[in-house]
This record gives structure tokens, C-alpha cells and sequence, in this order.
């Protein structure tokens, strides 16, 4: 990032993050059907309803009085979700969002990243036909059209706050962007891309690559990163755009279809997780107990900053941030909320 002065004083930068909330969440909620619904800031510990984010990181947790179990600040509603479509008897093709708010206290913060999370949550049934990448392109499509309807709005209130969202998005498959550049990690990767398209849909994160390794890690109980597709493998995928306030890319949404419960005994024993089946959340995949589903999670404060071209996710959320950062910020002239 160059020189950098934020296009929006603090009044305006508050009033087009409201304007941005409100008007992504009605839309996304019309055109894919959802509903919004009251959803919990923590679970059960020992359920298997916390996501655990590939295993990477450790969920705060405390004892409540008159409470037997440990209780945990989720880190999303990445499983939840499906159970609770489930539990209020929702019938196919329609579907729930909710906002949610997590606490990451394992995150490294930086321009993008930040111990608070917030993030509408989303999940709809789907048939067993429904399961093919075909249909999760649909998906994306209709996603992606809101992004652009937003936009636009944000551009005709904030003149200065031009849209930059190209008009479709493009897909692409993690195992075709290892083989045209073997050479670059794969953050490298999704800049290329992302940079020549502006906005593309990253397929099949989280099945090892030719390399070995996968392009990132995706946990192995919700998302179906392993059925052999036409590209490659994995029916999931992330919504990543080129942000050339930062110069860098920038991952919006990661979303895919669910496990059913073949795929999901594939990728627990490929993840050596097989001890997860006995429970209650796995247990009731297997016994086709809570529906087949399509589901994601799209950044709030992310989606703010992208569209209102801000430097830093601070800009848009309140959160704490080490000296070091807050030292940079200032010498940047990024000023954090």
C-alpha cells in the first residue's frame, strides 16, 4: 500500500457501514430464500456443533453457575446452522442467516484479521441432486449479484466511493492455479488470480494438491472439499476479490456444500479424525437425522471494508489491537475505530 487517506470521515465511514449491513443481509436474504433467526454466542462444550477452524485454534471457554458443562465462544455457526434447520423442521430450498459474532483469540491480527469476528452465517436444504458444483455456481452467482447490487447502492450515496467489482465473477480451481504456477505459494496464487480477474470463486480448498499439501486448510466435518469434480476435487470454494486499496487480494466468503455422511467418514479418517463420529452432531449426519445443506460464512466488517475502500478491518469494527499494530496504523494514517 502506498500513501493512503481514508475517503470517508468517521460520520460517513459509520453511516455507509449501517447502509452496507442493511441492505447486503435483505438482499442476500431475497435471493436465496433465508430467513433470519436468533443464534447463540456460545455452545456446549463436547457436542461437535463448535466449528474448530481445521484445528488450528483454541475456542475461549468458562464455567456459568448453575451450568454442569464447559461453555465455548463459537468461532462461527459453520454446524449449527444445518442442526438448527434441522430442529425447526425447515423443507428444502429454504434456508436461515443470522449474524454471527465470534471471538478468535488464536488470530494473528493484521490489516485483515482481528480477534473479533462478525460474519452473516447462512444455510438452506438442499436435495441429494443438488450436490454438484454446477449448482454451488449458482449459488455464487446470486451471492456474487449482491455484492454488486450493494455497491452500486454504496457508489450512488458516497460519489467518492466508486464501485470495483467486475461485472461476473470467475471461477477457478486450486489444483489448475497450482499447475500454472507451481512455483508460488498459494496466497501468491490467489493475488495472481484474483488480480487479473477482480473477483473470482476459488474451488476445492482443503484436498491435498499435487504438491501434497492442500491450498488451506478447511475442517473436515462441514464442508465437502473431497468428491471428484470435473476441475478437481471439492464442492466448496471461497469468494476472493482483488482489494487495490491494499493491493492484495481479499477472501469474502468461504461457503460449499455439506458433508453427507459418506463424505463425511471419507474426510474425518483422511484427517484422522475418526473418533468425531460418536459425536452428537456427526453421529446425526451419519444417521440422516438433519438434512442435506449448502452453507457459508460472509465477513462483515470485510465486505465493509472492501466496498468503502479502507486500508485496515480496523476502520470498520472495534476491536483491540496490539501496540505494534496500532503503532503502524498511525504511521500509515489509518485510523482505527
Amino acid at each position: 500500500m502506498k500513501t493512503y487517506k481514508s475517503k470517508l470521515d468517521f460520520f460517513k465511514t459509520e453511516k455507509a457501514i449501517k447502509l452496507v449491513k442493511d441492505t447486503f443481509q435483505k438482499k442476500l436474504a431475497e435471493k436465496l430464500d433465508l430467513i433470519r433467526v436468533s443464534a447463540p454466542r456460545f455452545l456446549v462444550q463436547g457436542t461437535g456443533l463448535q466449528d474448530d477452524l481445521a484445528g488450528t485454534q483454541e475456542p475461549v471457554s468458562f464455567m456459568a453457575k448453575g451450568i454442569i458443562s464447559k461453555l465455548e465462544v463459537v468461532h462461527s455457526l459453520a454446524k449449527w446452522k444445518r442442526f438448527a434447520l434441522g430442529k425447526y423442521g425447515f423443507k428444502i430450498g429454504k434456508g436461515i442467516y443470522t449474524d454471527m459474532d465470534a471471538i478468535r483469540k488464536d488470530e494473528v491480527p493484521d490489516d485483515i484479521h482481528s480477534i473479533y469476528v462478525d460474519q452473516w452465517d447462512w444455510e438452506k436444504i438442499i436435495t441429494k441432486d443438488d450436490r454438484k458444483l454446477d449448482f454451488l455456481k449458482e449459488i455464487v452467482r446470486k451471492i456474487y449479484s449482491v455484492l454488486i447490487e450493494t455497491a452500486e447502492l454504496i457508489e450512488k450515496e458516497f460519489p467518492e466511493i466508486e464501485s470495483r467489482l467486475p461485472k461476473t465473477i470467475h471461477f477457478v480451481h486450486s489444483e489448475e492455479l497450482e499447475e500454472k504456477y507451481p512455483d508460488l505459494i498459494s496466497k501468491e496464487r490467489e493475488d495472481v488470480a484474483a488480480k487479473e480477474f477482480g473477483a473470482i470463486f476459488l474451488i476445492g480448498i482443503g484436498y491435498p494438491l499435487k504438491s501434497g499439501e492442500p491450498h488451506d486448510l478447511r475442517a473436515a466435518d462441514y464442508d465437502d472439499w473431497s468428491t471428484k469434480t470435473e476441475k478437481g476435487h471439492g464442492l466448496c470454494g471461497d469468494i476472493i476479490v482483488w482489494d487495490k486499496t491494499r493491493e492484495k487480494s481479499l477472501e469474502l466468503s468461504s461457503m460449499g456444500i455439506r458433508v453427507d455422511k459418506a463424505v463425511l467418514i471419507k474426510q474425518l479418517e483422511m484427517s484422522c479424525l475418526k473418533d468425531r463420529k460418536e459425536l452428537e452432531f456427526h453421529k446425526a449426519i451419519i444417521e440422516d437425522k438433519i438434512p442435506l445443506t449448502v452453507g457459508g460464512g460472509i465477513g462483515q466488517s470485510r465486505l465493509c471494508m472492501f466496498l468503502l475502500h479502507k486500508a485496515h478491518i480496523g476502520e470498520v469494527q472495534s476491536s483491540v489491537w496490539p501496540k505494534e499494530v496500532e503503532k503502524d496504523c498511525k504511521e500509515k494514517g489509518i485510523i482505527l475505530l
